[in-house]
């Protein structure tokens, strides 16, 4: 080679080493503006970093900022949450943020705070909780890899403090097992935490252990740097972690590399400005270069649903199995994931017939939900069945960034039976879920109310959550029904109802059941099959207030958050609400470890003989206001209801108007009893009954009491 051409390459070279040293510099400075404007106090691990981001931003990463959703583009995952600030200087070195931008992004209705990054384009997802980057990476490979089939590269810049968190290690074994050579992770080795030095330690050998191919190289060598991000793109068969060994507020004299000093702003961000210099560079961000589409797999498109003849008895689980291969049939984007909880939710039978689109992720049940917010986030349906006890987290995370997913969870029921307390797990399912944002939260209780739910839930933007049962439940819905998102079905009921039951799930038969009982005693129940629980179908609720004398909720879920505090949610503005009874889960502590479903339902006082026992607890005259012994009276079969044509006139009228009621007692098979006169009068919650005939209700409204 000629010397002129060597020295013309040292010159480039040294050029180009020089302008990223100059881009290093910029991307320092705007991160302590941006910290210092804000009153923020963490541009010490952006600073560490800085130098890793310019190369990469300069040589390595390809995304056409004017296009971020651009399928063939590189990812850049920012799980280092404290590193924000160099983010978004990274975004304005690019062009795609101006500086005023920069500095009021902390602001309200400007930018997003903080660490959730969320949604500033291009970013994927939100990953500010520790230990979240690193598995929504593996995610976004595997569509890459797998389902997109393009050469697009993840890259993942991580703290080295959360390398101590389980779900990165549950990333490093997935993505060394799928070969995930398109995958770089870049761990930004300060060594210092916020109570001193972290647990790097054998860091680099448990890596290479887990199959990815693992460097060390000094975090400010800019040439080193680009050499390790070269070898890391020309590597095959493993993914690729670099340790880059960086100084914490690399360039502040008092900070510097010292312990307790992460968190602390520079001593004089003005003059440390000045002392780093204001570069004014901009970055021309390479475009991905390949021209073809993503794949996309063919469907046929004539499967139906699936439909189950009533009287049939199919495990909701096993409908879910059949639903989702029947969609998958119809959407090409329709992917599956599986947590070894293939036998409840039965996506084996998804993977018999698009193996091409089934992900089994083993127990590695964050890393699944991450994967499955990662494929989201390059055009794809993912359901994801899990166990649903340690994903909460990461499916928060996912609903900030709002990420479309389909969780379907299993294991959360009592009627799992002799599997024993410890895989009772996720009795607070519906709690966690219908507390993110946007979410749906749904129970169906039999077969033919799954096909049209799973359907619904492909479409339906934000977190969907199912939950499904493993037991074999009779199939009352017919095919034909309309089953939505947002709706209830009407199990039994008139105009002349006693008695609201809200259940869902298993409690539907055994809701059905009481009703069948209570029927016999004189008291008609209505029975709503409340299957949607969030959104709920407040509808249906409403005029069940207005209708019955006493609404009661019972569920197979804790007592916390559930069915009864939806529904007492849905008519907390009801003026006129009746009394409404809550039966749940309230002590899983004293249930016992292991039974069959009947007894462990039986035992949390949530079948139907528990539901008859509310029902004429609610009703029935009490021992301190009764004569005859409160028991004596239930065996009797006396229980209290509204009289139907005062309750009728009481409608008409309006309450709080002086009018006199009355009350009357019975089966009613008994003229007798039928004709004995009570009084009921709400206090607290807790119905008290009398034998005093009448009740003027406009001085029981004076006395704060309203009378039922």
């Amino acid at each position: 080679m000629p010397v002129t051409g060597s020295l013309e390459s040292a010159v480039e070279d040294a050029a180009v080493t020089r302008c990223r040293r100059q881009l290093a510099q910029q991307l320092k400075v705007d991160s302590v503006r941006a910290s210092a404007t804000a009153g923020l106090d963490h541009p010490a691990s952006s600073m560490s970093a800085a130098d890793l981001m310019a190369v990469l931003l300069d040589g390595h990463l390809r995304l056409d900022f004017c296009d971020p959703r651009d399928s063939r583009r590189d990812h850049l995952i920012f799980s280092k949450g404290r590193a924000w600030p160099l983010y978004y200087a990274m975004l304005k070195a690019a062009g795609a943020i101006r500086d005023e931008e920069l500095l009021g992004f902390p602001k309200f209705g400007r930018w997003p705070l903080g660490d959730s990054l969320q949604l500033t384009l291009p970013t994927d997802l939100a990953t500010g909780l520790m230990g979240q980057g690193l598995p929504v990476g593996v995610g976004l490979a595997l569509a890459g890899r797998r389902l997109d089939r393009l050469p697009c590269r993840v890259w993942v810049l991580c703290g080295d403090t959360e390398m101590a968190e389980g779900s990165t290690w549950e990333a490093f074994c997935y993505g060394g097992q799928a070969a995930l050579d398109n995958l770089t992770l870049i761990v930004d080795a300060n060594r210092l935490g916020h109570a001193g030095e972290i647990m790097l330690g054998r860091d680099l050998q448990q890596a290479r252990a887990f199959g990815w191919h693992a460097d060390v190289i000094d975090g400010h060598d800019v040439d080193a740097i680009d050499r390790a991000y070269r070898e890391a793109a020309t590597n095959t068969g493993r993914p690729a972690v670099i340790f880059a060994r960086t100084r914490m507020s690399r360039g502040v004299t008092r900070a510097g590399n010292r312990a307790g000093c992460r968190g602390m702003p520079p001593e004089d961000a003005k003059g440390r400005i000045a002392g780093f210099g204001r570069e004014r560079l901009r970055v021309h961000v390479a475009r991905p270069g390949i021209v073809r589409p993503p794949h996309r797999f063919e469907v046929c498109g004539l499967e139906e649903r699936p439909r189950w003849d009533i009287g049939a008895q199919i495990a909701t689980g096993e409908a879910y199995g059949a639903a989702l291969t029947a969609l998958g049939h119809r959407r090409g984007d329709v992917v599956a994931l599986d947590g070894e909880v293939s036998s409840a939710t039965c996506p084996g039978q998804f993977a018999q017939a698009h193996p091409e689109r089934y992900f089994e992720m083993f127990m590695a049940e964050r890393q699944m939900i991450a994967a499955a917010a990662g494929m989201q986030a390059r055009g794809w349906a993912p359901f994801a069945s899990v166990f649903l006890s340690r994903d909460c987290d990461f499916g928060r995370l996912a609903a900030i960034s709002r990420a479309n997913l389909r969780l379907v969870g299993s294991y959360a029921d009592l009627a799992i039976g002799e599997d024993g307390g410890a895989w009772r797990p996720a009795l607070e399912d519906f709690a966690a879920l219908r507390a993110v944002a946007g979410s749906a939260v749904l129970h169906p209780s039999d077969a033919n109310q799954v096909p049209p739910l799973v359907a619904q839930m492909a479409d339906r933007p934000g977190i969907s959550y199912m939950r499904t049962l493993r037991s074999k439940m009779v199939v009352r819905t017919h095919p034909s029904e309309d089953i939505r998102i947002g709706g209830s079905r009407l199990v039994r009921g008139s105009d002349h109802d006693d008695v609201t039951v809200v259940a869902c799930g298993v409690t539907v038969a055994e809701a059905e059941e009481a009703a069948g009982q209570l029927e016999r005693d004189g008291v008609r129940v209505r029975v709503i099959d409340c299957y949607s629980i969030k959104p709920i179908d407040a509808d249906a609720l409403r005029a069940a207030a207005r209708q019955t004398a006493v609404i009661i909720t019972v569920e197979d879920h804790c007592a916390e958050g559930g069915v009864g505090e939806a529904v007492l949610s849905a008519l907390s503005d009801e003026p006129h609400r009746p009394p409404i009874l809550r039966l749940a889960a309230r002590d899983i502590s004293d249930l016992p470890e292991s039974g069959e479903p009947a007894e462990l339902l039986h035992a949390a006082g949530i079948d139907a003989a528990g539901i008859v026992r509310a029902v004429r607890t609610r009703l029935a005259p009490t021992a301190a206001t009764v004569d005859a012994p409160a028991e004596t009276a239930a065996d009797r079969g006396v229980l209290v209801r509204l009289d139907r044509w005062d309750r009728s006139q009481r409608r008409a009228r309006g309450p709080g108007n002086g009018k006199r009621r009355r009350l009357t007692a019975g089966p009613s098979r008994t003229r007798a009893e039928s004709n004995v006169a009570v009084m009921a009068e709400c206090t607290n919650g807790q119905i008290v009954i009398s034998l005093t005939g009448e009740v003027n209700e406009h001085n029981a409204a004076r006395r704060g009491v309203r009378s039922r």
